[in-house]
């Protein structure tokens, strides 16, 4: 199968869960990285454990990591949307365009198997954003989905609305990587070098920025409980990297 890359769809109407087919089917590893890890090392790790995924010797994964401060480009990145390349920039497999990743943001890679789960890439898109919006219920913050671009997005005072969370996957041999970035406290600043994911109509947020400090340990506690609710049980893994 070649490689496939999520696009927008009607999401909301579709099933929220991802469980597995098999009532047995063995936990998702969870491993969290404590350190910033360089783009190109992490890239390296998720696409070998992919490969180990789809050949059946290595299982499911979700690896929770921050990297240094860079910038990655998307398969429908534009170039006139890298404003002020003042980080390294990345070319990268994933669907959609422009978005930066750095200290303060939670990057999410989630390796699953599509062939045990459901072999439908909307479907699974509209899993990571339930279970973006889930997390964010749980500090009381209410995340939304909206029909013409993909990832979470919040309401502010006066009308305006911000990006909180950016979903950008691939799928090879139906196993999925790449993944989220939830903005806990990054610097919004560094966005500036960039139109993030190709939209100029509105700005970023973070929990930080709504109001909410809240470490990054209590965000991965939160996450782990939401992806359970929305992908099946976790159990901790060691680090890919």
């Amino acid at each position: 199968m070649t490689d496939r890359l999520a696009a927008t769809a009607t999401r909301d109407s579709l099933d929220a869960t991802f469980l597995p087919l098999a009532a047995d089917s063995p936990p998702v590893e969870w491993t969290v990285s404590d350190h910033l890890v360089p783009y190109p090392e992490a890239l390296a790790a998720m696409e070998a454990r992919a490969a180990a995924i789809a050949e059946g010797t290595a299982g499911e994964c979700v690896w929770l990591l921050e990297h240094p401060p860079l910038y990655t480009a998307g398969t429908s990145a534009r170039p006139e949307d890298l404003v002020d390349a003042r980080f390294p920039v990345y070319e990268t497999g994933r669907g959609g365009q422009f978005t930066y990743h750095g200290p303060g943001q939670r990057v999410a890679y989630v390796m699953l198997d599509l062939r045990r789960r459901s072999p439908d890439v909307r479907r699974y898109v509209s899993a990571l954003e339930a279970w973006i919006i889930g997390t964010l219920s749980a500090f009381n913050v209410t995340g939304e989905r909206r029909e013409d671009r993909v990832g979470v997005w919040v309401r502010r005072k006066g009308g305006g609305e911000d990006k909180i969370a950016a979903i950008g996957i691939r799928v090879r041999r139906w196993v999925t990587f790449h993944g989220i970035s939830l903005n806990v406290e990054p610097n919004l600043a560094d966005f500036g070098g960039i139109v993030p994911c190709g939209v100029r109509e509105h700005g970023v947020t973070s929990l930080a920025d709504l109001g909410l400090p809240v470490s990054m340990a209590e965000v991965d506690a939160v996450m782990r409980v939401a992806f359970e609710e929305v992908f099946g049980p976790t159990v901790a893994g060691t680090t890919l990297s």
